[in-house]
């Protein structure tokens, strides 16, 4: 059995660790991680795929591994000896919601497995304790998405709401070649912040998901931008401006990191894709990925 788990966005700009959206590339192909299970005499774990060599050595430091540990406290009972696989196909610390990917692969497979024990409420509190462990906390902006698909905003009882968002737009996401653990990223944020502050992240957040709902674009493209995290992180994505200058004269309605960096990625009409995206390549001085994106509303699944 094998599950797929899609490449995703944390905070979407607008709302840090309450945000998230699923990616599926619009040529039709599968960008994200794959875990494959299969009876085992003991169990196992390997980890192939383009970006295997940058996972932990010890198999038992694998976020699949520890997630199936957690899924098997939460089914109260052992499971049987099962051989897992990561197909890993995100690179890590990218911004791409790596570490979601890889959980959300891993849960859905092992549920599908088991023959659908777990619901969806308690899987996703599996894949939030499981992902604390990549990013020192838990917060479900990108295991939510991952798991569920769509754009998802977390609820202050922590479950997730799916927003709309119009079909006709696109996402180009820029992956530079470049490496930032979560951990360092949120190491530079502020403990607190002015009420000021406090007052303008709110109204630009309640503004975005209005403007989502009455698809009122002026009000998105003015909502589409990151005022809490954004300006202590741009620093330690080297071409990060660049590419965000670049994609915005390109016609984009805005433009931030995605998750904590180092991709980026920018919100257009589909007339611009090919144009924000090459702005978006272009500002960095490293080898850069992009690719253009639509939502993801089939979230992790069983292939």
């Amino acid at each position: 059995m094998k599950a797929y788990a899609a490449a995703g966005i944390g905070n979407f700009a607008a709302g840090f660790d309450v945000l998230g959206a699923s990616l599926a590339p619009v040529d039709g192909s599968l960008w994200g991680d794959v875990v494959e299970i299969e009876r085992a005499d003991s169990p196992r774990f390997a980890a192939v795929g383009p970006y295997a060599g940058r996972l932990p050595s010890n198999p038992n430091a694998n976020l699949v591994v520890r997630t199936r540990d957690l899924f098997e406290q939460a089914l109260g009972s052992p499971l049987p000896p099962l051989a897992l696989t990561l197909h890993k196909g995100l690179p890590v610390c990218s911004g791409l919601g790596s570490s979601a990917a890889s959980v959300a692969a891993t849960v859905s497979a092992l549920n599908a497995w088991c023959g659908e024990p777990l619901d969806r409420e308690t899987l996703l509190g599996v894949a939030g304790k499981a992902e604390g462990f990549a990013s020192g906390s838990v917060h479900l902006d990108n295991v939510a998405p991952a798991l569920l698909g769509g754009l998802i905003l977390v609820t202050p009882s922590g479950l997730p709401r799916a927003l709309p968002f119009p079909a006709d737009l696109r996402i180009a996401v820029a992956s530079p070649a470049l490496s930032l653990a979560t951990r360092k990223a949120r190491s530079v944020l502020p403990r607190e912040v002015p009420l000021a502050l406090a007052v303008a992240h709110a109204e630009n957040l309640a503004g975005f998901v209005h403007a989502l709902h009455t698809d009122d674009r002026p009000l998105l493209k003015a909502t589409l931008r990151d005022l809490l995290a954004e300006p202590w992180r741009a620093d330690l994505v080297p071409g990060f401006r660049e590419a965000q200058h670049g994609a915005l004269e390109a016609g984009a309605l805005g433009c931030s990191l995605s998750g904590s960096g180092p991709a980026v990625f920018a919100v257009c009409e589909e007339k611009d894709a090919a144009a924000v995206a090459a702005a978006l390549a272009a500002g960095f001085r490293v080898k850069t990925q992009v690719r253009i994106c639509v939502l993801d509303l089939q979230g992790a699944r069983v292939l």
